[in-house]
């Protein structure tokens, strides 16, 4: 009977070796998390949000994605231009390529903020006329031009840059908590 009991420990303990292995090379090679900290996505995604994202995906213009940014953080921002893009915006409207690009997610907070502040929700800009894209007429290869949602106090590629494919720690895929707004994407 002893035999038999260490057998089952040592079968147990392997086991219990095993997951925490495969959940050590899932969390460093495949999946990221990341607590939501600050406004700057608001409302879509609010300070103390929890959510995962997967790591070495496809990106593609919206997706919410998790980057390295150049103080040393980890920001949460959407995908407006991809390599390539220009990316305008004149009166609240977004202009991709100089065509119209709807932002539905955006709508009930851009009329609040409008209502409130009689101004605009996004300020007007082009590539060329920021600083902190150099002035460029396009976004460069192989880098994406991120805003945050709540677009009045968002600090993103309009302060930061463009920001490169090598910064970008993964796609959001699934906001974990609080339950009440669990939501895949």
């Amino acid at each position: 009977m002893k035999k038999e009991t260490a057998k089952s420990w040592l079968w147990l303990v392997l086991d219990i070796v095993i997951v925490v292995a495969v959940v050590v090379v899932l969390k460093t090679f495949v999946i990221a998390t990341h607590n939501v900290s600050g406004p700057s996505m608001a409302p879509n995604f609010m300070n103390n949000d929890y959510v995962l994202a997967w790591r070495h995906t496809s990106l593609k213009r919206g997706d919410v994605v998790i980057l390295h940014a150049p103080d040393n953080a980890l920001y949460i921002k959407r995908i407006i231009g991809l390599p390539g893009d220009t990316v305008t915006s004149k009166d609240d409207v977004m202009y991709i390529n100089g065509k119209k690009y709807d932002q539905p997610y955006l709508k009930a907070y851009e009329e609040q903020w409008a209502s409130d502040n009689n101004g605009l929700f996004t300020q007007n800009f082009s590539l060329k006329s920021l600083a902190a894209t150099n002035h460029a007429a396009k976004v460069p290869k192989d880098s994406y031009f991120v805003m945050g949602d709540n677009r009045p106090i968002s600090k993103d590629s309009r302060l930061i840059g463009f920001v490169p494919r090598s910064k970008i720690e993964g796609k959001i895929i699934w906001r974990y908590w609080p339950l009440n707004k669990w939501s895949v994407y």
